[in-house]
């Protein structure tokens, strides 16, 4: 089940963000390959973020999937999601980081697992 959080300084009492949630669920299904109905998506307003210095709207996002993460995807993760916030917050793509996390790449594998013998 991909989760999607992001955080922004921006207030968002009184802002309709049914689009940012309906748009970012159907960007991350189409784009790591998951069905909408496993999509998460998480959004908080009015956190402290200072970006380049000072505090103009900016946001960060982590996106936390099993599987389906290449460069590929993050790359167009990061300019979909970007282009998403833009549009219905006024977060300029630049002003917009997100750290991607893939799951299956903790899962130990025969030869990473280390027994020792005492």
């Amino acid at each position: 089940m991909p989760c999607l959080y992001i955080s922004t300084n921006l207030k968002l009492d009184g802002v309709d963000t049914d689009s940012v949630f309906s748009e970012a669920t159907k960007a991350v299904a189409r784009i790591i390959g998951r069905p909408e109905k496993l999509v998460m998506v998480l959004l908080k307003g009015s956190v402290g973020i200072s970006f380049g210095g000072n505090k103009e709207a900016a946001a960060y996002a982590e996106l936390i999937s099993m599987g389906g993460i290449t460069r590929k995807v993050k790359r167009e993760l990061i300019s979909t999601l970007g282009t998403i916030l833009q549009q219905n917050l006024s977060i300029p793509p630049a002003r917009f980081f997100l750290k991607v996390f893939d799951t299956t790449l903790m899962r130990p594998s025969g030869d990473d697992i280390i027994v020792s013998k005492l």
